[in-house]
């Protein structure tokens, strides 16, 4: 006898269907239209084929093509189809991994000869070939030794070290076949490769196997897809544009900062003009910090390994921690700064009225960051925190996550950046009790209602301690970067055993939260030049203005604006070169100087100067005091 399922489906709607019964099936008969636009199912949410069935009473939910989860799919299906096309391209050619990425796929070869740029006009003929064969994706489930024994058959090695290294109780996997390739893989899929209707191969990188600098390098093949051609265009519009706008590259036209390998990889050195336009974020962090209350301490670069043991951190962090080693003793370099912040607190007694105490440190933290996710200044194995750690009673939590936000609410303002918001719940590897997790879990979602912030719950992101709120900052190119965060800690309060008396005269346990609220120093500038295209806000610009004379005569006249400028506190450049007056003004606005002060012998006669702004717009003569006054007054505005 059948059995008869209940399904839920969205909207409130239910529905009965027997055992066995095709997803697609039930889409079917719930809304007939439903399957032009759904390319998979959260099905009691977790992510399945159309061509799952249902075996028990379920909910069921379609995941379109237009949503987040739909384009994620869309971009693993259409990464299979590259690794096809590639195998039918160029026999030989071993693969590896080929996850969707925010915004598109890649997928790692070995193949003895690089690919060239014409190489992938041809791996993009042959996907458009199996793309109209409107091949389906069919799903197989065998044993992990039946797959191993397959791919082992093919010579697909990287596919084989996969299945070995899977967790011992993994006992079945799951492999997906589309016009006679195989990949191992858990899905889900599109129905078949002809719902693929726009993607671009973009280029080739290196990769190391598994992200180790040890092991082969790979080639590494990224493209992109979308729902229809206009999205994909736009998108190679918004990838033309990050191209020109990479902060390496203008890091290095503006003379900011190097990566240099007699250094060391993931380790920036500072120009005169970035360490400047670092010290002037960095100033402006501690003036904003003291005004709200926060004590500025600093931690050393080492700690005893005892004590990141004790933090948890030796667990659950150690692969990304350098070690060093002092008259026998092992120690630990810092990756975070809150250990060093506990101790502070832990050096004397402190009352319920003490709290909270909130101690703020521009801490540098080193990361053991693998060599192939290195990236200029957004991913580097040195940087330094906007870090601090508040330490207050559990009355006070709402109020203080609170304040928290509406700090990074004036930050994201002055610098000039929309955000959105992520609370991120607990990880698989974690420290604490459930009942810890959802006091802090709790207090994080309770703070975000009260400010009336939306946001989007992040399942398992949380970190290892801690739940958080992670807020996402979106640049001109409509891209999202992590910046301020809030993690939620009762975890090691516990475990170093901080204390505050309360009223009651007892001792009790200090809530901890721990937040950034530009993030990394060093990322976020990435992120300002990426996003201004180097040409910074004029209270942010290293070199406020450049004095440029028209003939050597002016030297004079211009060494003294240049030291009356000085004194009133502008950034400026002096430009006395025996060159033309057009080349240096080009020049001038090549560097994205937002003033060009022309002086002639008008000038000179005067006592004034001819302010030029970099979009050409002339302000006409004014003395320098006046110009000093206009450049003071649009950095108060933060212009």
């Amino acid at each position: 006898m059948t059995t008869t399922l209940h399904i839920q489906l969205p909207g409130g709607a239910t529905a009965e269907h027997p055992a066995g019964t095709p997803i697609r099936e039930i889409l079917a008969a719930w809304r007939p239209r439903a399957l032009a636009t759904a390319v998979a199912v959260r099905m009691d949410g977790r992510a399945v084929d159309l061509d799952a069935v249902v075996e028990r009473d379920a909910r069921v939910e379609p995941i379109d093509l237009d949503s987040r989860e739909g384009l994620s799919v869309l971009r693993h299906s259409t990464s299979h189809v590259m690794a096809q096309a590639v195998q039918d391209v160029f026999p030989g050619a071993k693969v590896s991994i080929g996850p969707s990425i925010e915004d598109g796929f890649y997928y790692d070869f070995d193949y003895e000869t690089p690919f060239t740029p014409e190489d992938l006009d041809k791996i993009e003929a042959r996907m458009r070939e199996i793309i109209a064969a409107d091949h389906p994706f069919v799903r197989e489930e065998m044993s992990r030794a039946a797959a191993s024994e397959k791919f082992a058959a093919v010579g697909e090695t990287y596919k084989v070290e996969l299945l070995r290294d899977l967790p011992e109780d993994v006992g079945t996997v799951s492999l997906y076949t589309q016009g006679g390739y195989v990949d191992l893989c858990r899905g889900p899929h599109l129905p078949s490769t002809g719902r693929i209707a726009a993607f671009k191969l973009l280029n080739v990188a290196g990769a190391y196997w598994r992200g180790d600098e040890r092991n082969r390098m790979l080639q590494r093949i990224y493209g992109t897809a979308f729902a229809d051609a206009a999205s994909l265009a736009e998108h190679l519009k918004l990838v033309e544009e990050a191209r020109k706008r990479d902060h390496r590259r203008i890091g290095r036209e503006l003379d900011l900062f190097q990566m240099n390998d007699e250094a060391g990889p993931g380790l920036i050195i500072f120009h005169p003009k970035g360490m400047l336009l670092r010290t002037i974020i960095e100033d402006w962090e501690r003036r904003e910090h003291l005004k709200r209350g926060y004590d500025i301490v600093m931690g050393p670069q080492i700690l005893k390994a005892d004590l990141w043991k004790r933090s948890g951190h030796y667990d659950h962090y150690r692969e990304n921690m350098y070690y060093t080693e002092v008259e026998g003793q092992p120690y630990g370099i810092k990756p975070m700064n809150c250990l060093a912040h506990m101790l502070i607190y832990r050096a004397k007694i402190r009352s319920y009225r003490d709290l909270p105490l909130r101690y703020f440190e521009l801490g540098t933290v080193h990361r053991h960051e693998k060599t192939g996710v290195l990236h200029g200044l957004m991913r580097a194995r040195q940087f330094t925190q906007d870090d601090a750690h508040i330490l207050c009673r559990p009355d006070q939590l709402n109020d203080e996550i609170r304040a928290i936000a509406a700090f990074v609410a004036d930050a994201m303002r002055i610098f000039g950046f929309a955000y959105e918001v992520e609370l991120s719940t607990r990880p698989a590897d974690s420290i604490g009790s459930d009942a810890d997790w959802e006091l802090a879990t709790t207090a994080l979602e309770q703070a975000l209602k009260d400010t009336g912030l939306p946001y989007e719950v992040n399942a398992g992101d949380g970190a290892f301690y801690g739940p958080k709120i992670d807020f996402k900052l979106k640049d001109a190119l409509k891209r999202k970067w992590q910046c301020a965060t809030i993690q939620c800690d009762f975890t090691l309060p516990e475990r170093f055993d901080l204390t505050y008396v309360g009223a009651d005269g007892e001792k009790h346990r200090p809530v901890m939260l721990h937040r950034v609220i530009l993030g990394a120093i060093e990322r976020f500038m990435g992120v300002l030049i990426e996003h201004y295209a180097g040409a910074f806000p004029l209270w942010l610009s290293p070199v406020q203005a450049v004095l440029v004379t028209v003939t050597d005569a002016q030297i004079p006249y211009g060494e003294t604006v240049y030291q009356t400028l000085l004194d009133a506190g502008i950034r400026v450049e002096r430009d006395f070169r025996n060159e033309k007056l057009g080349f240096k003004i080009r020049e001038a606005q090549v560097q994205k100087t937002p003033y060009m002060l022309v002086i002639g012998d008008r000038e000179v006669a005067s006592g004034q100067v001819s302010p030029r702004e970099r979009s050409g717009k002339n302000l006409g003569a004014m003395t320098p005091g006046a110009f000093a006054a206009l450049v003071r007054e649009r950095c108060a505005n933060y212009e």
